[in-house]
Parts: C-alpha cells; sequence; structure tokens
C-alpha cells in the first residue's frame, strides 16, 4: 500500500517555497508521493482574490511535471463547499482503497489543529508529517508526543503568496520566488496585476 502526503492549500500562487517543502518531505520520509490538492476556498481568506480554480491547479500541474512523486491533485474542486478536511479524507480514501493519505502541515497549523472539525478522527486514522515554521512557541504539549504526528526536519521557507502577489502588482522582480513555469504562466495571464 503506498503513502501519500496530501499537502492542501490555495497556492496563489504557488512558489518555490511550496516545491521545497514537498520535495523535502517526500525525499525524507516514509511517504511515496506527495498530491498537492488545491483548495478551492479557504474560509479564511478572501475569495476574491483568489485565481480561478483551475488556473491555480494549472501553476502546480507545469510546475511539478518534472517531479515524479509530486502530483498536483483537483480532488476537492467537486466536494461541497465549506469543505473540511475530514470529509476530504473520507472522499478521497474511499476514492482509493489501496493507498494510505497522510497529512502535510506546517508547525503553526498543528498549533490550531484541536480546532478542527473532527480532529481527533483524523488521528485515529491518519498520519501527519510536520515542518518547522518559524512561529511563536513550539509543539502544541497535547501533539508533541503523539504516535501519528512526525516532525520532520525541513528547511524553513520565509516566502508567502501574499508578499508575491504584492511583488507582481508593485512591479518587482519576483522571478526567483516561483518556478519558471509558474512565473512563465502569470507572466503569460497577466495574473495578479490589479
Amino acid at each position: 500500500m503506498s503513502k501519500i502526503g496530501l499537502y492542501f492549500g490555495t497556492f496563489n500562487p504557488m512558489h518555490i517555497g511550496h516545491l521545497i517543502i514537498a520535495n523535502h518531505m517526500v525525499e525524507n520520509s516514509d511517504l511515496d508521493e506527495i498530491w498537492m490538492v488545491v483548495t478551492p476556498h479557504n474560509p479564511f481568506k478572501k475569495k476574491s482574490s483568489l485565481l480561478d480554480n483551475h488556473e491555480r491547479f494549472e501553476m502546480i500541474y507545469r510546475a511539478t511535471a518534472n517531479y515524479q512523486k509530486i502530483n498536483p491533485s483537483d480532488i476537492e474542486f467537486n466536494l461541497p463547499q465549506p469543505n473540511y478536511t475530514i470529509h476530504t479524507l473520507a472522499h478521497i480514501s474511499e476514492v482509493h482503497p489501496n493507498k494510505e493519505f497522510c497529512l502535510i502541515m506546517g508547525e503553526d497549523n498543528l498549533k490550531s489543529l484541536h480546532k478542527w472539525k473532527n480532529y481527533e478522527t483524523i488521528l485515529e486514522h491518519h498520519h501527519i508529517y510536520v515542518y518547522p515554521r518559524i512561529a511563536d512557541g513550539v509543539m502544541d504539549d497535547q501533539f508533541k508526543n503523539h504516535p501519528k504526528i512526525h516532525k520532520v526536519d525541513a528547511p524553513i521557507v520565509q516566502i508567502s503568496s501574499t508578499m508575491i502577489r504584492k511583488g507582481i502588482k508593485d512591479r518587482k522582480n519576483i522571478q526567483p520566488l516561483l518556478p519558471k513555469e509558474v512565473w512563465d504562466y502569470i507572466d503569460e495571464m497577466n495574473f495578479y496585476n490589479k
């Protein structure tokens, strides 16, 4: 049974930080693949700032074409909104019964895991792989020694999609922060200029 790490995000846009983390996680853990799951709508972000779902999926598709172990996923596109991770996990496990699905998240997100819908059920059935982030404090004590939570010593990448969108709007050269395929697509489609 292959072990798949699900890396959720709006990826608006996908940047080299996302790719560095995904590649590091799949190369330095027991995960066989990473699926970069494009989230249609994050209730904590303004929807108006999001590119179309398929445009963000296209960025990941182009950026990961040469990475055999990293794949884009649109699994959430046809699920009811707002969507919860517990529902996605149930759906994806039903569609792919021969795969074991794990979550990938930053240490900052782990700190709020106890607020997630049915987080106990998630932990009962799925492993979580955590990469470090610069944030206040460290891993929450209730999750520190949890058998299903694995901290992976990955590079800390301080790049945000918000910073990139602002840079493009302000006509700054942000090319080094994006995979070439993503920059070419953004430039070709004239994204984030307004």
